[in-house]
């Protein structure tokens, strides 16, 4: 085992590429995001490239964007992660299986249950991904007429959490006896009903699953804005970020690396990965013309219809050639708002400018490259400590993930900052996170 500090990646799969365009791509899955035996292959495929997890965004709505814009959109239909997920335990051995599930429309309940049976039915390789929901018509989906306000979000958010956690741990970890000469199933000594009376839930009874193999799934977060960075700092231990310099990467680790040790934590037990759209080519340029065939493709709807959903308003109606306006305080994702924001401002982009830089793959971090070159960029990023590892976008299937893990993974490997195979059965053993111990009895 090399001595040196190992990346880590995960697979951003739902949608199965952040580019609006990846499913026009010549020779591309256009069905990517809702064929099974597609993602059987994708799975199969990044596990063999050792990847320590697949991960599902999710939403419970069509996303906010104007017709134009909706209906050139892969993201229109796609399989509910958590269905999903099950059916790729049982194809996978090793790979980590993350779902997101928003505390905003889900009971804790629903939530500690669903994860659990993942948990168990992929003998302990899931993970879920926390969030809040802020967009409206995920809201009229759920009998309310606005989105919950940020704030209060994230109340409900970490009190669902807490929820969650005591079912987890409601049952034991050797409450299950199955004693065939007794006749005695469980020891319900070692039952802890949660009896949990709180400002949003209430939740008496123990949870009907047994303790997951982890303990635990894993706990995934993305905020970052100020209430998400708290948040994740308490209790995530693995935290999705969108940072696309190297600086603000740095920043943004630090921060949320000082903020765990302040609240007591090993700040390695809270792991960063940003966000990362690879594309390679066996030259800079080759990799550069596969990214501008793909921009190519974005119609001028995308754009505004992306910038109006990092935004939180309809974009459609400024002046596209003039500045960024004023923006209203909204419900909308506030960190991914600002940094729009503050670019408008900075470089003195248009608002067709700014609908351009985000139409295509919403403006993260891009590595664009030859196999050595991007190669290069991750050592850097991890040796400067920016990051843990890379959720890796792909910028179309399945050709995408054939490239990383067939030509990117042998280099990594050969530098020795890559696997050469799992440490461990779990996630949690892979990405080097100790299991919970039961807040009832340890």
């Amino acid at each position: 085992m090399s001595t040196k500090k190992q990346l880590h990646f995960g697979a951003f799969m739902r949608p199965a590429s952040i580019h609006s365009c990846s499913w026009r791509y010549p020779d591309a899955f256009s069905d990517a995001n809702f064929n099974f035996k597609h993602h059987i292959r994708f799975a199969q495929t990044l596990e063999k490239g050792l990847f320590d997890a697949i991960f599902m965004a999710d939403h419970v709505s069509l996303l906010n964007m104007p017709d134009e814009a909706l209906k050139r959109s892969a993201t229109v239909v796609s399989l509910e992660p958590l269905t999903l997920l099950p059916a790729l335990a049982a194809v996978t051995e090793h790979i980590g299986l993350i779902a997101t599930a928003s505390t905003t429309y889900n009971q804790p309940y629903h939530i500690a249950r669903k994860f659990a049976s993942l948990d168990h039915i992929s003998e302990g390789r899931a993970g879920w991904n926390v969030v809040t929901s802020s967009n409206p018509l995920e809201a009229l989906n759920f009998g309310l007429p606005e989105a919950v306000e940020h704030d209060e979000r994230y109340k409900r958010g970490r009190e669902c959490y807490e929820v969650v956690t005591k079912l987890w741990d409601s049952w034991e970890d050797d409450a299950i006896l199955r004693n065939t000469e007794t006749g005695i199933f469980a020891d319900l000594d070692k039952l802890h009903p949660p009896k949990h009376k709180g400002e949003f839930y209430a939740v008496e009874g123990a949870l009907n699953v047994a303790r997951p193999v982890q303990g635990w799934p894993l706990i995934v977060q993305a905020g970052a804005s100020e209430a998400g960075r708290q948040f994740a700092s308490e209790v995530a231990e693995m935290v999705f970020s969108a940072a696309s310099t190297l600086s603000t990467a740095q920043e943004y680790y630090d921060d949320i690396k000082s903020r765990a040790k302040a609240y007591g934590r090993n700040p390695d037990h809270l792991k960063v990965f940003p966000g990362c759209f690879v594309i390679i080519g066996d030259t800079l340029e080759e990799a550069k013309n596969k990214k501008r065939q793909l921009d190519s493709m974005v119609d001028p709807s995308t754009g505004m219809g992306s910038l109006s959903i990092l935004l939180g308003c309809d974009a459609s109606k400024f002046d596209l050639d003039g500045p960024l306006p004023e923006i209203p305080e909204t419900n909308a994702v506030k960190s991914g708002r600002q940094k729009l924001v503050d670019m408008a401002k900075e470089d003195n982009m248009t608002v067709r400018e700014l609908a351009q830089y985000v139409g295509g793959s919403y403006g993260c971090l891009e590595m664009l490259g030859t196999v050595s070159m991007i190669a290069d960029q991750m050592e850097e990023w991890l040796n400067s400590n920016a990051c843990d590892g890379f959720n890796i976008m792909f910028p179309y299937l399945p050709q995408g993930i054939d490239d990383f893990v067939e030509k990117l993974v042998p280099e990594l490997q050969r530098r020795g900052v890559y696997r050469t195979s799992y440490e461990g059965n779990t996630l949690r053993e892979n990405l080097g996170l100790p299991r919970p111990k039961n807040q009832y009895c340890d």
